[in-house]
């Protein structure tokens, strides 16, 4: 990259920066509180990736996902998945249709999944055939439908909410699917000034209006951004460090993911936190990402495409501890180097 060209991404940063600052003031006059759960799921649309929100009933996920539709200015649909939602409902059929001359022909029906911010609500009570409905369109961004490939509308993004203790009557999510989620966001209770907050701002007559800081535009733009970012050598090295230590087969793991982890991540864990370490520099007005990124979004990223091994979990073993202490040495070591 010459000097022009770094003196124009510059500039688009900059700007970019100070436009993702309103957004976020935007946002807060309706989410109080859960700054680390705004800004991850910010960076994973940054990213151009999906987020999966797991928390319990009332913490404010729903009204998250419609907060940074109206936001970010993209056309939203809302799907409250349940065991007898179809593949169909989701992705639309074909109808037979008769025309005045009496002449038939078969239309499609769009659905809901053509849409740039489907919040997916409560993903796991649906069965796997209709989980599996989300798989083309979340990794290709187009669904094939009776023997023809249609493209979604871009962006496309997929916020899907999952309730973290109540298991009957629900699916697990394959690994494959959660592998297509960028990142999982546990949206945890809040502390009690924040609680204090909302309860104040929720039980009065007037309810604050959001307004509008992007539309799809200027959030493809905004992801050209993030892809463009220059990210340093040792970053990018602690990003593969990282990533290869969690795997139990690996040469490079230490002692307790050999020991407790069952299977570790893939190829898409280290894009990930490539893409969300870029959008979370680029949302606290850096140019660059550092390490910190790395190891701040190491459990967002790699908890959900890891798994422990049923001895440790008899044992009691936490998994967010083992990543944690992964992160720590890639992290000293590359500061080391």
């Amino acid at each position: 990259m010459d000097q022009r060209d770094a003196d124009a991404l510059l500039e688009e940063i900059e700007a970019l920066g100070s436009k993702l600052g309103d957004a976020r003031s935007a946002i807060a006059t309706r989410i109080i509180g859960q700054d680390r759960v705004v800004e991850l799921a910010l960076a994973a649309m940054l990213s151009g990736g999906h987020a999966l929100l797991m928390g319990l009933p009332g913490l404010g996920k729903t009204l998250l996902v419609e907060t940074l539709s109206s936001v970010m200015g993209l056309t939203g649909n809302r799907i409250q998945f349940t065991p007898d939602l179809m593949p169909s409902d989701i992705l639309g059929s074909e109808v037979l249709e008769t025309a005045a001359d009496g002449g038939r022909a078969f239309r499609y029906i769009e659905g809901p999944i053509f849409s740039q911010l489907l919040m997916a609500d409560e993903i796991n009570r649906a069965s796997p055939r209709t989980q599996s409905a989300l798989l083309q369109a979340m990794q290709e961004r187009e669904v094939t439908i009776a023997g023809q490939t249609r493209p979604l509308p871009r962006p496309f993004h997929v916020l899907a909410t999952q309730n973290p203790i109540e298991q009957e009557g629900t699916y697990p999510l394959p690994e494959a699917q959660l592998d297509r989620f960028l990142v999982k966001i546990d949206v945890e209770y809040p502390d009690r000034e924040t609680e204090r907050g909302i309860i104040l701002a929720t039980t009065g007559t007037a309810q604050e209006e959001v307004r509008q800081v992007f539309d799809a535009e200027a959030l493809i733009a905004a992801q050209d951004v993030v892809r463009r970012m220059p990210v340093g050598d040792g970053v990018v090295d602690a990003i593969l460090d990282l990533v290869r230590a969690c795997r139990p087969s690996g040469e490079d793991a230490p002692e307790a993911v050999r020991k407790h982890v069952a299977w570790g991540p893939g190829p898409r864990a280290a894009q990930a936190l490539m893409l969300l370490a870029r959008a979370q520099a680029l949302l606290e007005g850096r140019l660059a990402p550092d390490l910190d990124d790395v190891a701040r979004l190491a459990e967002p990223v790699l908890s959900h495409r890891m798994a422990l091994s049923f001895a440790a979990r008899a044992e009691g073993v936490v998994l967010s501890d083992i990543i944690a202490e992964v992160a720590s040495r890639v992290t000293h070591t590359a500061r080391a180097a």
